[in-house]
């Protein structure tokens, strides 16, 4: 390194040769302002940041997620949708209610980013309450807890539509699922709680990613309209279908403010296992506490970067879960919103991390963030 080459007969300082090694190390954790980055350290050939996350979803309680994320190259020169870089992420977690797993998987782009390919395995031991398809009285007060023991696999690949950032894929998904659960009075009614389901089906997908980053985006938009169609010819003990519909837009309302909105919904028809039906995915919200045949849920969030790489975040959003006509239960609505601190710990990057605190129906939640709160890849 030029840093580090001495003139033709200089001699070295005592303990230079050590100190400046160290200082070149410590520069790659350093932006040009002089604030922590490891914009410099993801630059390197093979470069990879280990991270460790807390768990914090209610759903599964307090816990930690730890991986190592391998990225090939810098994106901060890429145009808006393209030159994304290759990632590959292995890891594992856990959490304090005895959910347990691993997981492994690689995001890559082939033919001068004409192809991206999406390929991840995992397995996992997941400890869940059941509130009910619908509004259920019984299960609001005294929830049905299960075990999912999962092993899952998909391979997904999308090609560009010209040279426009539009994309059009099919995948497919293999998984085992065993259920379990000391089933409470009156739950017999479910037969998935007790039983290991094979599932197996296609997923078809169209996709505009007009993003200007895929991390924490300031400008763009994101529209994708996905589905899941699976059968018994395609490896899957229930015939059923899934159909998600996604939409976010980014929009800097100033140099150091910037708007987002997001909102989503997912349908579901057939057979469908009672873990793979709808539920509100919101910031405050347990995962799966409100569940249907259908569930819709939309979030704004405003971000202030008020000082150097320092931002304040707001958010609010309101979700739903209905059924299909002709059932017993009625629709269940719930409301959250909440605030969040962010640092811009890659600049390069555009990569802000950070803690968000939410407040829904069933109290206070903290999640932390790495990338915007609505990460797609």
């Amino acid at each position: 390194m030029a840093g580090n080459t001495l003139a033709l007969g200089q001699t070295p300082a005592a303990g230079e040769e050590s100190v400046q090694p160290a200082a070149a190390e410590a520069r790659r954790f350093r932006g040009d302002d002089g604030w922590l980055d490891v914009s410099g350290f993801l630059d390197e050939a093979y470069g990879f940041v280990p991270i460790a996350v807390p768990i914090t979803e209610p759903a599964v309680g307090l816990g930690g997620a730890g991986a190592l994320m391998f990225i090939d190259k810098p994106i901060g020169e890429a145009a808006a949708g393209f030159g994304r870089p290759n990632i590959t992420v292995v890891g594992g977690f856990g959490t304090d209610n005895g959910t347990k797993g691993a997981f492994a998987g690689d995001m890559r782009h082939w033919l001068d980013d004409r192809l991206k390919t999406l390929v991840g395995v995992a397995e996992a031991s997941v400890n869940l309450d059941f509130y009910g398809v619908g509004r259920d009285p019984r299960l609001e007060r005294n929830p049905q807890a299960y075990n999912l023991e999962i092993r899952a696999a998909l391979g997904q690949a999308r090609y560009r539509i010209g040279n426009t950032p539009a994309w059009i894929g099919l995948g497919y998904v293999a998984a085992e699922v065993a259920a379990s659960a000391d089933i409470l009075p009156g739950l017999q009614r479910l037969p998935d709680l007790q039983r290991t389901t094979r599932i197996g089906g296609l997923l078809p997908h169209l996709s505009y990613d007009s993003r200007n980053n895929i991390f924490t985006p300031t400008e763009g938009n994101y529209l994708e309209a996905s589905a899941g169609l699976f059968s018994k010819e395609l490896g899957s003990d229930n015939d059923f279908q899934r159909v998600s519909l996604n939409a976010m837009h980014f929009r800097p309302l100033a140099r150091t403010l910037t708007f987002g909105i997001m909102g989503s919904s997912i349908l579901s028809y057939g057979d469908v296992p009672f873990y793979l039906r709808p539920f509100v995915m919101l910031r405050g919200i347990p995962a799966m506490r409100y569940q249907g045949d259908y569930a819709a849920q939309a979030e704004a969030e405003l971000r202030w970067q008020f000082w150097q790489r320092f931002s304040l975040v707001g958010f609010a959003g309101a979700g739903t879960a209905w059924n299909a006509s002709g059932r017993r239960d009625t629709s269940q609505e719930a409301v959250a919103g909440g605030v969040g601190f962010r640092y811009e710990i890659a600049r390069k990057y555009g990569l802000h991390m950070g803690i968000d605190v939410a407040w829904g129906p069933d109290g206070p939640a903290w999640y932390v963030q790495v990338g915007s709160a609505w990460a797609r890849p």
